[in-house]
């Protein structure tokens, strides 16, 4: 598709950003090119605070912003050079677009620490067609009732309710020359309460990423709100890969448009650019959101530490399932995962899909 000349700016100027390390995912671009075109922008300032509120530039790189904004719309030159020795730490934030993603090799570590690396290796993923086994089929049979739930602001007609409906009431009164014989109550309906899947797909994770994408379609695929994203060196947004009916064209398409399958390990810098996302943390608001994950994270311990800390003041509850943990004997063996302790709901065995199904389905019983 050829976009209209006026508008090719305001679509080249995010890719740029997401080139240096901003993340800036597709709908934003949307919404910046959306809100240039209300604003009539009379001068450049408009276009700036246009980007930085739709492209949500935090504020500590507001210098860096300028600096390609300024280069890009005004064509003046850098006074210093945005190149900086971490830039390859950058972690951005992928969602899908059909477009396709050039792969290239990148360098392994090979430290001890099993098979641990924050080193980015990009490969794809091919998946075996596979029959769902019993424990998927039990998901699909009891997430409709076992599902945690949570109460929304509708009300409907109940026999137990709690507060009248004055309004069936009187209409009740109206047909009956003003006599009530029984007052009608109503309740708070209930709802689906949203999950979140965060899945490590690193190389560590390696033995058990094809569990874990099987486990997310199934759920996908029984529950009302569930979104899924991967993370390796990178974040990606699946949900809408997992949408599709048949498990394994799903998982074609998963495996097509992650590109950090079986590569490093930057736990923290991915959620963080998971939160640093708008309409990504949003998901995580109110929701159970797990993180299928060994925790062998290579990066900052702190940065990690904080993300989570974050993530579990705006989620329900947060799980750590790890297949570590199936060992009776285990203990965290990271100082990241030491410190998140705290601000975990559970840290539990997640080595297969059984173990997977039966979690999400306890959640109920152990809120």
């Amino acid at each position: 598709m050829t976009l209209p000349t006026a508008t090719r700016p305001f679509v080249e100027f995010p890719a740029i950003l997401r080139a240096h390390g901003f993340p800036v995912a597709p709908d934003q671009t949307m919404g910046f090119v959306e809100a240039v075109g209300l604003l009539g922008p009379r001068d450049m300032r408009d276009i700036r605070n246009a980007a930085i509120a739709m492209l949500s530039v935090p504020r500590e790189r507001h210098v860096e912003f300028d600096a390609l904004f300024r280069a890009y719309f005004l064509g003046q030159g850098l006074a210093t050079s945005i190149e900086d020795e971490d830039e390859e730490d950058d972690l951005e934030a992928f969602e899908p677009t059909g477009a396709q993603v050039d792969v290239e090799e990148g360098a392994e570590e090979d430290e001890a620490g099993d098979l641990a690396t924050s080193a980015e290796l990009l490969s794809r993923r091919q998946f075996v067609p596979a029959d769902a086994g019993d424990a998927l089929r039990h998901l699909a049979r009891r997430a409709e009732r076992d599902l945690p739930r949570r109460v929304s602001y509708g009300r409907s007609f109940s026999q137990r309710g709690d507060r009248i409906d004055m309004r069936k009431a009187l209409r009740q009164a109206l047909r009956r020359d003003g006599e009530v014989l029984d007052l009608p109550v109503t309740r708070r309906k209930t709802r689906q309460r949203r999950i979140l899947l965060l899945v490590d797909v690193s190389g560590s994770m390696t033995d058990q990423s094809e569990a874990t994408m099987r486990f997310a379609h199934a759920l996908t695929q029984a529950a009302d709100r569930v979104e899924t994203f991967t993370f390796g060196t990178r974040l990606t947004r699946i949900s809408q890969s997992l949408r599709i009916r048949n498990a394994d064209q799903a998982l074609q398409t998963v495996g097509a448009s992650v590109a950090d399958f079986d590569g490093g390990t930057r736990i923290g810098d991915a959620l963080q650019a998971f939160l640093s996302v708008p309409r990504f943390a949003g998901q995580a608001r109110g929701a159970a959101v797990l993180i299928l994950s060994d925790g062998l994270e290579r990066g900052d311990p702190a940065t990690l530490v904080e993300a989570v800390r974050k993530l579990s003041r705006l989620c329900w509850r947060l799980d750590w399932l790890t297949p570590l943990a199936a060992d009776p004997q285990y203990e965290p063996r990271t100082e990241a995962l030491s410190d998140c302790l705290p601000y975990l709901d559970s840290l539990v065995p997640g080595d297969r899909i059984e173990v997977l199904c039966s979690h999400v389905l306890s959640l109920s019983r152990s809120s």
